[in-house]
């Protein structure tokens, strides 16, 4: 058997495209192959800073011979369906096709018999297509050629079975020539052995495997902080992005200026992460600690010195606009800077930022009693919560919006209820993010979810298949986490309606409005609970009964699905399904049962067992699953010993109501023909 190797080489790939070029490498060749009826018994992609690379082990040396035959048009069709299948298949006439006849007619067929020939020709013929056609989010040409790539290709090595395959694309024929690495190594490496591969480049100081360059990052950064004491700020994004630029990567500890360390620590960290790519320590306290580390690419002589001075020198510029600021925003109140959101639009259709200010300030006061929270704090720290937007800082760093209105408020003097509450008043911004930390936070952010998706709603934007522009799929969720992690009961529908008010929607359209706000909240609830392990029909089960209150859905759920999961209530459902398909067959729908008429002990037992369900359908959910388990005997009971089809039609009547009775109180707890 034999082994495949592809490298593209080229100048810097971006580090947020590389996982997915290589996915695309690597799926176009299994395609292509596929198309042969070839399969790989391995295939590994690699992807680094200058090369995509792919590597492909146990193929043949000779595609296998072909057969297949083709349907095509009826023989009676149109000249263009005739004239379409023929230039699909590249003939030129009717003449090499054969007449086939079903119960439909007459019909063409094309049959294919080709021999297979050497996969290293028929590589060559499929790489530069590949090339040309690689798709990328954003490419660019360059010099006089044609050929788009992310950066431009500067060599293409393909061997096949221990030899290049041979073809030119975009200028550049391909060969069995890599390079290393570009300051270290960047003489060029003849490649013989596609298993030599990883460990050539490797002795030319490029890791081609991103997880070793991640591992390398991780491990290095963690024994520079350990050395001074101190634990790296764990940040898997930042370990994958900074691996992504670098091919030997080489982790350096710099030092940050004592003079910026009174700069809120969120401030510190975004100018070291996102404009620097720094990874930032922390002390035995959790403190924010002085030091940082940078990734480079190199092993120098000074042992990395001159890139450490260098690293600390722009850090302590861009640390010095931080602080700058910092010291002007904390000049001026919040609550100065209240008029100035008069002038940023939220949303053409809805208004400035000011007036989705005041109507986060009316509910969340409301929502703030709901909850037990300080009402005034939490409309205070509404009415404040987009302020920050404004500030020098927020303008230079966006990505602290809400964190920075937090400390300004601590500077206000406004107390830590309010500010806490503007902090975490966008929380929780993704699945991996904390709900808010207090009662007050919490108002706010439903209140600010809550108005957004009305507002949205309300002006018939909605999310449609994959595009969601406002994010109101995250919006509905957080609304979801924030009460189901909180265990809050609280009914939404009419919060949903006075947000509407408050969007001054016309009144006819609010109940419809609500109708369709709260079903998407729904559907987000399901998808929450999915990933919990809850399937759809369990939750949809739960759904069919109806409720505002997502806690309590959500509760619900996860209480039938147990019970589903145990013994007897796997069997009662099965005997909900027999029951119910009984009674639809003999289209019964009364559950009128005359005790006089019940003969047989078995249905005495089953009739005494629902009827001593009465009551137990609004009391808790969980006691009114363990009311149901008790069905369990009488119901195996009643089917294994009693005959439903009585001769006597009073008899055979009064037994279908009986099982009609067991299916509607069943149907109180969950909507059992939901259930797979």
């Amino acid at each position: 058997m034999a082994e495949l190797l592809i490298e593209l080489y080229s100048e810097e790939i971006p580090a947020g495209m590389q996982a997915a070029a290589a996915d695309q490498l690597a799926r176009k060749v299994e395609e292509f192959l596929h198309g042969f009826g070839v399969k790989a018994d391995s295939m590994t992609s690699h992807v680094a800073p200058q090369r995509l690379a792919l590597l492909a082990a146990g193929l043949p040396q000779n595609l296998p011979d072909r057969k297949e035959q083709r349907k095509g048009p009826r023989v009676d069709a149109p000249d263009k369906a005739i004239e379409g299948f023929l230039r699909a298949n590249g003939l030129d006439s009717t003449d090499g096709l054969q007449v086939e006849e079903d119960k439909k007619g007459a019909f063409y067929v094309l049959d294919i018999d080709e021999k297979g020939g050497p996969l290293s020709d028929a590589l060559a013929a499929f790489m530069p297509g590949m090339i040309e056609a690689f798709q990328w989010p954003k490419s660019i040409r360059w010099g006089s050629g044609s050929l788009r790539w992310v950066r431009p290709l500067r060599a293409i090595l393909c061997l096949f079975d221990g030899a290049p395959v041979t073809f030119t694309v975009g200028g550049l024929t391909s060969g069995a020539v890599t390079y290393g690495h570009r300051f270290m190594a960047p003489e060029a490496i003849e490649i013989s052995d596609p298993h030599d591969y990883v460990g050539a480049l490797e002795r030319a100081h490029v890791l081609v495997d991103a997880a070793v360059r991640e591992a390398m990052i991780a491990e290095g950064a963690s024994r520079l902080a350990e050395g001074v004491s101190c634990t790296v700020a764990e940040d898997a994004a930042l370990i994958s992005e900074t691996a992504g630029l670098v091919e030997w990567p080489v982790p350096l500890l710099g030092k940050i200026d004592d003079a910026f360390m009174d700069v809120p620590e969120e401030v510190l960290i975004s100018v070291m992460r996102t404009h620097q790519k720094y990874f930032a320590l922390r002390d035995k306290d959790a403190n924010l600690a002085p030091y940082f580390i940078t990734i480079t690419n190199m092993v120098t002589e000074d042992e990395g010195a001159a890139i450490i001075a260098g690293n600390e020198r722009v850090l302590r510029a861009r640390l010095s606009d931080g602080r700058f600021f910092w010291d002007q925003d904390c000049k001026q109140t919040l609550e100065s800077r209240l008029p100035q959101l008069e002038k940023i639009t939220f949303q053409a259709q809805l208004g400035t930022v000011a007036a989705k200010s005041q109507r986060i300030a009316k509910l969340a006061s409301i929502v703030a009693e709901a909850l037990s929270a300080d009402a005034e704090a939490a409309e205070q720290a509404a009415q404040l919560c987009k302020a920050d937007l404004v500030s020098g800082m927020v303008y230079e760093f966006p990505e602290l919006q809400g964190i920075m209105g937090g400390y300004y408020a601590q500077n206000d003097g406004l107390g830590d209820a309010v500010a806490a509450a503007i902090r975490d008043h966008y929380k929780p911004a993704g699945p991996g993010d904390a709900i808010p930390a207090t009662a007050e936070g919490m108002a706010v952010a439903l209140a600010d979810k809550i108005d957004t998706l009305t507002g949205f709603w309300s002006i018939d934007e909605k999310p449609t298949g994959s595009k969601d522009p406002y994010a109101l799929r995250r919006a509905a969720l957080g609304v979801i986490r924030i009460l189901v992690e909180t265990d809050t009961a609280l009914a939404l529908s009419p919060l949903f309606e006075e947000a509407f008010k408050l969007h001054k929607t016309e009144k006819p359209l609010i109940e419809k409005l609500v109708a369709e706000l709260m079903a998407f909240v729904a559907d987000r609830l399901k998808v929450h609970l999915r990933g919990q392990g809850i399937s759809h029909d369990v939750v949809n089960a739960v759904f069919a009964l109806g409720s505002d209150d997502v806690v309590a859905l959500a509760s619900k759920s996860a209480q039938l699905k147990a019970f589903l999961d145990s013994e007897d209530g796997a069997n009662l459902k099965a005997a909900y399904t027999r029951a119910n398909g009984i009674c639809a067959q003999a289209k019964h729908d009364s559950d009128k049962v005359d005790a006089a008429l019940l003969a047989a002990a078995e249905e005495q037992a089953l009739h005494q067992a629902i009827a001593a369900l009465d009551g137990t359908a609004d009391g808790a959910y969980d006691r009114q699953l363990d009311a149901l388990a008790t069905l369990r005997a009488p119901v195996d009971a009643f089917f294994e010993a009693v005959m439903v089809n009585d001769d006597d039609a009073k008899i055979r009547h009064n037994r279908l109501s009986l099982l009609q009775a067991l299916v509607q109180n069943m149907r109180r707890a969950a909507d059992f023909d939901l259930i797979e």
